[in-house]
Formats: C-alpha cells, sequence, structure tokens
C-alpha cells in the first residue's frame, strides 16, 4: 500500500510499535483451602491466578478503534468425583475430550472473546495523538461445590470419597482491531491447576476430607514466542456453557445429570 498522508502511515498500529512490559503471571502460595460447613456439598477454593501487564500503544488514528486485554482457553479438563465403587461425577467438555477441538474459550460468556471487561480489557478509540500508557490485568481460580451424595440417587448420605482435578490453560494478551477484526498477539501464558483431595465419607462433618495435593501449584510459564489461538477460543461456547456433568457408573450405562447449556 502506497503513502499518501505521511501522518495515517507513521500512525499505523503494527506489533513493533507497541511496547509491553512487567508481564507478571503468578499463582498465588499456598494450598487450596476445603471448606465442609454444608451438610450437602463439600467445597473447595484454589488459590488464584494472576496476570498483568503493562502495555504502552503508539498513538491510534481517527476513525480507529483498538481494544488490548486478555483472551483465556481451556486446553485440558480432568475433573472427576469418585464415590467409592459406585461409579464418579465427571465435569467435562465433550468437544475437548474428544479431541473436537483444542482449546475451548474461557470467556466471561460476555465479553467474548474477552475473559472479562473491567481490569482485563482496555479501549483506545482514536483519534489519539499520544501514546498511552495502561495495565491490563486479570485472575482466575475454581471455587466449586461437589455433592456428598451420589447426585443420581434419592438418598443424602455422604459417599463422596476422593476429587481429582487437573486443568490447564492457555492465556493470551492481545490488540485487536474489531472492525477489521485484525489481532496482534503480544503475550503468551500457560498455567495449570490441579487439585487432590480425599474424603472418608464415614467421618462427621468437618472432618471428612483432607488436601492430598498438591500443597502448591507450578507457576505459569510466560513463553517466550507466541502461539497462536485457536479460531473456537474467540467465541460461544465458553468452557462454563460448554460443560455436562456426567454420572460414571462402575457397572451401567454413563449418563448425563447436567446437561450443556
Amino acid at each position: 500500500m502506497g503513502c499518501i498522508h505521511s501522518i495515517a502511515c507513521k500512525s499505523r498500529v503494527k506489533r513493533e510499535n507497541i511496547v509491553v512490559y512487567d508481564v507478571t503471571a503468578t499463582i498465588d502460595r499456598g494450598p487450596t483451602a476445603i471448606e465442609e460447613n454444608s451438610p450437602i456439598v463439600l467445597r473447595y477454593k484454589t488459590p488464584y491466578f494472576k496476570a498483568s501487564a503493562r502495555v504502552v500503544m503508539p498513538p491510534i488514528p481517527r476513525n480507529e478503534t483498538w481494544v488490548v486485554g486478555w483472551i483465556q482457553a481451556c486446553t485440558h479438563m480432568q475433573f472427576h468425583n469418585s464415590y467409592g465403587d459406585i461409579g464418579m461425577s465427571s465435569w467435562e467438555i465433550p468437544e475437548l475430550r474428544d479431541n473436537v477441538v483444542r482449546a475451548i474459550s474461557d470467556s466471561d460468556g460476555v465479553s467474548y472473546p474477552w475473559y472479562g471487561n473491567t481490569t482485563e480489557t482496555v479501549t483506545l478509540t482514536g483519534p489519539m495523538a499520544k501514546p498511552s500508557r495502561f495495565t491490563v490485568s486479570m485472575n482466575d481460580n475454581f471455587y466449586p461445590s461437589v455433592t456428598w451424595a451420589v447426585p443420581v440417587s434419592e438418598s443424602n448420605a455422604p459417599r463422596l470419597t476422593y476429587i481429582t482435578r487437573d486443568q490447564s490453560f492457555t492465556t493470551w494478551l492481545v490488540a485487536l482491531n474489531p472492525a477489521t477484526r485484525e489481532k496482534i498477539l503480544l503475550q503468551t501464558v500457560k498455567w495449570r491447576m490441579r487439585v487432590e483431595i480425599a474424603v472418608d465419607p464415614n467421618m462427621p462433618l468437618g472432618s471428612r476430607a483432607s488436601l492430598v495435593g498438591p500443597p502448591h501449584q507450578d507457576q505459569p510459564k510466560v513463553l517466550t514466542h507466541m502461539e497462536p489461538i485457536p479460531p473456537n477460543a474467540l467465541g460461544k461456547p465458553n468452557a462454563n456453557d460448554a460443560q455436562v456433568l456426567m454420572w460414571r457408573p462402575k457397572r451401567g450405562t454413563p449418563l448425563v445429570v447436567i446437561p450443556s447449556k
């Protein structure tokens, strides 16, 4: 493309005009906390994953808008709740489980493709004659409820014996022009959260569950290269809407307990 208006050419937003610094990605030190105050469910709260970056964007031409922020996708999910020799309940994302897709959006379900729309993104609308400096940040953790009783049973008797969770995510810092759909990848982060909890259902409420591991999560990896974003990580459905709760008995046919939304 020839340059007719020199000013327009100078202010063209390109990867090399964007400065990213102070990229941090951490998972809080400290173990997953177990809560046993409900006779219906065990709850656990994992440490927080936190990501933050400071960005300097070049001047933005008139009639251009750029959004800079965090996009996250789930790339692996195993979430099994065992009920002794009866069977297990399992939260599953069928497309991910069956390798139909490599990743699924972990957006809040509203702000696609972004993880959220408070601290997670900054929108810049031209004309902006000077560079803009700002910080974008996000955090994420798990805080689920797992029934003490077998989810497909009429009985409320506690039968839960073990919880295993292992989930992996890729998180990208991206500058996006919503009008042209042009994406500039600025950073890629990978992280994983693992939880194992042993439960003795014969013990009284408040002393049934103990954390098997890990006591501390592995710290996230800020990659030195960019990893491309799979197309389905940018739109619907997000992980929460795509997941199903299965009951997988030791003997008999698996059942869908909670279908995807």
